[in-house]
Formats: C-alpha cells, structure tokens, sequence
C-alpha cells in the first residue's frame, strides 16, 4: 500500500455515536503512554503504547480482525495517525484515525474525562 495513502478519519461526536451502538463490533486501540491511560481512558480501548511497540506488533495480526472496523486514538489524533498507517500498510481495511483524540472527547463528548 502507498505511503501517501490517505487515512480514514471519525470525529470524536461520530466516535460517541458508535460506542453506543456497536461498541462490541468495533476494535478499539489506544497508542498512547500507559502514564496517560492512568489520567484519562475511555472504556473499552486496548492500549497498544507506541513505545512498546516491539512487544505487541508482531501479534498484531493474531489479537485484531484485520477487516474489522478500527478505530485508533491518542491525546490529540497524531501517533493515532501513524498507527492508522501503520495498521493499513500491514493488511487492516477499515482502520479509522480519531480526529482530536481523547482531548477532544474529554471536550465535545465527555467533560468528566480529566484534560491533560
């Protein structure tokens, strides 16, 4: 797959939407540090910590559908979008990046969640 491939993208009032319709058929991935997941997560995502990279992407493929609908978030939507890419060079299809990360979630969606 191209490099320059475009990434899939949801906003974060979408992302709210669908947890509450089809939260079990979605894969949900959380590529931020676990000292962040600590201040502030959003139930149901895997933390697949991009530091530790090299201990989750070769099971990749083994833990997550590569055809099921994905949706990847950070704090502010930037290495959820390297992982996105990373996702649709290595065989995922329907990989979506989650414009604004958990700082816009904890702004448009849910105020509960702490800013950090």
């Amino acid at each position: 797959m191209p490099q320059n491939l475009s990434i899939p993208q949801i906003t974060v009032t979408e992302l709210a939407e669908r947890l509450a319709q089809a939260k079990d058929e979605l894969q949900l991935i959380d590529v931020r540090e676990p000292h962040e997941v600590m201040i502030a997560y959003i139930e149901g995502f895997k933390v697949l910590s991009l530091s530790e990279f090299g201990q989750w992407s070769d099971r990749i493929v083994t833990n997550f559908n590569p055809h099921a609908e994905t949706f990847v978030i950070c704090h502010h939507g930037m290495r959820s979008a390297q992982m996105c890419r990373w996702l649709l060079n290595n065989g995922f299809t329907n990989v979506r990046n989650i414009i604004g990360g958990i700082n816009a979630y904890a702004l448009y969606v849910d105020p509960t969640i702490p800013h950090y």
